[in-house]
């Protein structure tokens, strides 16, 4: 079976290319795993290419404490402008449907995915959200990127 992997992307990006729809994406952001397997569920039922989307600096167990005011994630998410820097971007040449998923922190999305459409060229690209969460739903950030980047086309958000 020939497989698929690109030096300085994912090790999750590994699809069977010969079910590969090149037109279609999942990108996604995981702390804890759980966004990741979703994602990966929905490359395989849509034949999608995956890739993921990485911190420049990555998370720490106490990066994510929500609980304590000086955590970067409480730091972040209270700060709208906040854009965390990322990896790397994906290839969108030819891409005409994109899938993004996150956790939801903080009743919305990580400021990492508005760094993630801030720096990816997603227009005239078909969104959809996904999230993961452990008590909060999606339309928050739904309502929030869809205000933010009002000239993509973001056509639903769903969880997983």
């Amino acid at each position: 079976m020939e497989r698929e992997e690109t030096p300085g992307r994912s090790n999750i990006e590994e699809v069977d290319r010969r079910k590969m729809d090149m037109s279609k994406l999942v990108a996604v952001f995981s702390y804890g795993g759980n966004t990741k397997t979703a994602a990966e569920l929905i490359a395989g039922k849509e034949g999608a290419k995956l890739f993921e989307i990485k911190a420049k600096v990555p998370y720490s167990v106490e990066d994510v404490n929500w609980r304590d005011e000086t955590s970067r994630n409480v730091k972040e998410q209270k700060d709208s402008e906040s854009r965390p820097e990322i990896e790397a971007l994906p290839d969108l040449q030819g891409v005409e449907e994109i899938w993004i998923g996150y956790p939801i922190w903080w009743y919305t999305h990580p400021r990492i995915i508005n760094t993630f459409f801030d720096s990816a060229d997603l227009n005239g690209i078909k969104i959809h959200l996904f999230a993961t969460s452990g008590g909060s739903g999606i339309q928050g950030s739904f309502d929030e990127l869809k205000r933010t980047y009002p000239g993509l086309d973001i056509e639903d958000a769903k969880m997983q």
